[in-house]
């Protein structure tokens, strides 16, 4: 079963994805939007739909308890997240979830879509719904702006991105009712624009990864601006653009 991501990637992930300023800051974001909507809410079987090193995974297992099931289809990912210790861990393909509809409350796939080719987003999307019960949530990060494909893009192997109006869509005609959707990391996106348009383009290196660790002044400055849109979107306010896009929806009846 082949990847979808650069397997040569996943090194880049495991070393940094505990510490890096974006893993974090971009963690703290995502569980700001989410949690209102976990509030009172049983989780009794949760899925990751490509879930990579599995790191986390683990932090949902041992930290919150879930009784999830991380799935991703790289055979090189799992290895990373078995040595983990993640639990349960399934290889399987998101375009066709290998398990009943109907048999998970939560389903999170962060930043997986962006890995699939146009059009197949659409069939993996119709199985996150097959498989979540009625009224049961699912949570999606993806890369945002076709724009702001960079070096590191290229090398993950990143297919597509998305705009938050084409994201709503996607999900909606699948089944679900968006209760929740909105940008994030913002705040760095000019920096991002002249990296990616107008530097990367200028130097003319080969696509090369980008978590790779920087010097801690600046691992701090950098997360100190996702810290800050974390708080803002905790608030329950929105961001109008962004490097990456959040969605929350719930499977309807």
């Amino acid at each position: 079963m082949s990847g979808l991501m650069n397997p040569a990637e996943f090194a880049h992930i495991a070393r940094s994805e505990r510490d890096f300023w974006w893993y974090r800051g971009m963690r703290a974001i995502l569980f700001r939007i989410l949690d209102p909507y976990l509030a009172g809410r049983p989780i009794r079987r949760a899925l990751e739909a490509g879930c990579g090193t599995g790191y986390f995974s683990r932090l949902m297992q041992t930290e919150r308890r879930w009784p999830l099931v991380p799935m991703d289809i790289s055979a090189e990912g799992l290895r990373y997240a078995r040595e983990l210790g993640v639990e349960r861990a399934v290889q399987g393909d998101m375009r066709t979830l290998p398990f009943p509809s109907g048999c998970f409350d939560l389903l999170l796939s962060i930043d997986a879509l962006a890995h699939l080719p146009r059009p197949q987003e659409q069939g993996a999307v119709r199985e996150m719904a097959r498989v979540l019960a009625p009224g049961g949530l699912v949570a999606v990060r993806t890369a945002a702006f076709d724009f702001l494909r960079s070096r590191h893009s290229q090398f993950a192997f990143e297919r597509q991105r998305f705009t938050r109006r084409r994201l709503r869509d996607l999900f909606t005609e699948a089944g679900f009712r968006v209760v929740r959707c909105s940008y994030a990391n913002c705040l760095l996106l000019p920096v991002a624009v002249v990296k990616f348009r107008l530097w990367e383009p200028l130097l003319g290196r080969p696509p090369a990864s980008g978590v790779d660790p920087v010097p801690r002044w600046l691992d701090r400055m950098l997360y100190t601006a996702l810290a800050v849109e974390a708080a803002w979107l905790g608030r329950g306010r929105n961001l109008p653009a962004g490097q990456s896009l959040i969605l929350i929806g719930q499977r309807t009846a």
